[in-house]
């Protein structure tokens, strides 16, 4: 038999009295980090449950508002909310008046406008000459009077400057009623059976009024102004209905009723 020359491996040596098994070298850091975890977690439930976490009071000084200082601060508030709905309302009152205003002033220039281009016409250098004429008739109705009319017609020359036209204004009326044409006098539509003609009496223009009755159930169709001079022919103007009671702005010579 032969003998075994292999060296021989010493033997491992067996672990120190105490000393300790590598797995339990993190065992005692974690059963102390667990215990801390513990530990924090009672004290916050303790503080949780005792009161410890409640909001601090309020400083003195600092005490909630009794219910008489919120009323008196809701009546400021109410009264800033009046005031500013006084102030809004006369802000809207303000600015629809300065609209209407406006709107007065647009209509105002505009009948000046026709005014002036009226009066170039009549007396200026370039000016058509014409005699005795009806520039322009309007018919109005009146307020509360369903049958009554109140008329105005401007009356012009230029023919005979410094002349005075003088004579009589009267009305003729064409209308219809229950299908038939009528044809209305002035005594008729003056309502007296002797109704003198309305005067007039200018030297370039002027604007003659009236009244006249128109009976109910009559359609007007054509309104004829006719001018009876002291000396000469008879003038005759005819004019619709619908343009003799057509608001317009260019019915002349609203400032002067007569002219010299």
């Amino acid at each position: 038999m032969s003998e075994d020359t292999s060296p021989t491996r010493p033997a491992p040596a067996a672990p120190a009295a105490g000393a300790a098994h590598p797995s339990h070298r993190w065992r005692l850091p974690a059963m102390a980090l667990l215990a801390a975890a513990l530990a924090f977690g009672a004290w916050g439930l303790w503080r949780s449950f005792s009161g410890q976490d409640a909001p601090a009071p309020a400083p003195a000084g600092a005490a909630a508002a009794t219910p008489r200082q919120m009323q008196a601060e809701l009546e400021q508030l109410r009264q800033r909310v009046a005031t500013l709905s006084r102030s809004d309302a006369i802000s809207r009152q303000a600015n629809r008046d300065l609209q209407s205003a406006l709107a007065e002033r647009d209509e105002e220039i505009s009948g000046l406008r026709a005014d002036v281009a009226f009066y170039e016409r009549l007396v200026g250098a370039t000016g058509q000459r014409r005699g005795l004429t009806v520039h322009a008739l309007k018919m109005q109705a009146q307020d509360g009077a369903p049958s009554a009319w109140h008329f105005t017609t401007t009356l012009t020359q230029n023919l005979n400057r410094g002349a005075v036209s003088a004579g009589r204004l009267t009305l003729f009326l064409e209308g219809t009623r229950n299908g038939k044409l009528e044809k209305l006098a002035w005594t008729d539509l003056r309502q007296q059976a002797d109704a003198p003609g309305v005067g007039y009496s200018f030297k370039y223009f002027e604007q003659v009024e009236g009244d006249v009755f128109v009976p109910a159930g009559l359609t007007p169709v054509r309104v004829t102004v006719r001018l009876v001079p002291q000396s000469g022919a008879a003038v005759e103007q005819s004019f619709t209905w619908a343009d003799a009671t057509r608001e317009a702005a260019a019915t002349t010579a609203e400032a002067g009723r007569s002219g010299t």
